[in-house]
């Protein structure tokens, strides 16, 4: 049942939403208020980030009237925001995506990525530390005044919680594998919905899907023999250069195949010539 507070809030919160073309839903969990702050700062001029509960998310999506906005509730977190905006919801993804910046990891923390201590030396002199890394499964040894780690190895996969030995290490090593940043899960844009693994896609992903998705369908129209705009010019040099092919093998001269046809000629002459001299 929604408690008449909630009731108040979204009665104020209503107004303003239906202004805006795009609604993301956000995961501020572990996010530094200082964080926060700045890129609500930088998103400023594009963005209107609002701090909400999670039954008050779920109301204020159930009260919208647009197309599709329940879909967003399946990514709703225990610690939601809302992104208020009428930009381009990928411009707004990519500027969240730069504005990241690393951070040390702690115990009970979601590998984001592959984390992978590089071969090399480390700033780590030899003693204790080179059983840390041996524990871990890094190959390690001593290299002059330093332990070096011997190859290239993941400590982590993406998705795996780190444990404190492995935060411990990190810090040890400098290595800062976390992001602080907004966490967009998901965004409503005029009727369709966006979860992270479509908005957060890089340009150039984008591009060569669209490069290789024209050359495969240019192959398949030139291979069908399909006219097109595009094909055309090439079905025409190919159909000429068989047309050709197939005149200068039947020996059918024509202005154009006479030369060849000789050129042909000249050299079986020259074959036969040589054969006889055997």
């Amino acid at each position: 049942m929604t408690s008449k507070r909630n009731q108040e809030k979204y009665s104020k919160i209503k107004p303003e939403i239906g202004k805006y073309s795009v609604i993301g839903v956000l995961d501020v969990h572990k996010l530094p208020a200082r964080q926060l702050q700045e890129m609500k700062d930088k998103l400023q001029s594009q963005a209107k980030i609002t701090i909400v509960k999670k039954a008050l998310v779920k109301m204020i999506l159930k009260e919208l009237k647009k197309d599709n906005i329940d879909k967003l509730e399946q990514y709703i977190g225990n610690y939601p925001a809302l992104l208020l905006s009428n930009a381009n919801v990928f411009e707004l993804a990519r500027v969240i995506d730069k504005a990241k910046s690393p951070a040390n990891a702690k115990a009970g923390d979601i590998s984001p990525k592959d984390i992978m201590v590089k071969a090399g030396p480390t700033p780590l002199p030899p003693g204790p530390a080179i059983g840390d890394l041996q524990r871990l499964k890094i190959p390690a040894g001593v290299e002059g005044d330093k332990i070096a780690v011997k190859k290239d190895t993941v400590v982590l996969k993406e998705g795996q919680e780190v444990t404190k030995a492995h935060a411990d290490l990190f810090m040890k090593l400098g290595i800062q594998p976390m992001e602080i940043g907004l966490n967009l899960l998901a965004a409503w844009d005029n009727g369709m919905v966006f979860g992270k693994d479509v908005l957060f896609v890089p340009l150039e992903e984008y591009s060569n899907k669209i490069t290789n998705a024209y050359r495969n369908a240019f192959n398949l129209s030139y291979n069908a023999g399909y006219l097109t705009k595009e094909t055309t010019p090439f079905l025409i040099m190919k159909a000429h250069m068989e047309a050709m092919n197939l005149a200068i093998n039947a020996n059918i001269v024509t202005k154009k195949t006479v030369g060849p046809i000789f050129a042909k000629a000249h050299g079986q002459m020259n074959a036969v010539r040589e054969a006889a001299k055997l």
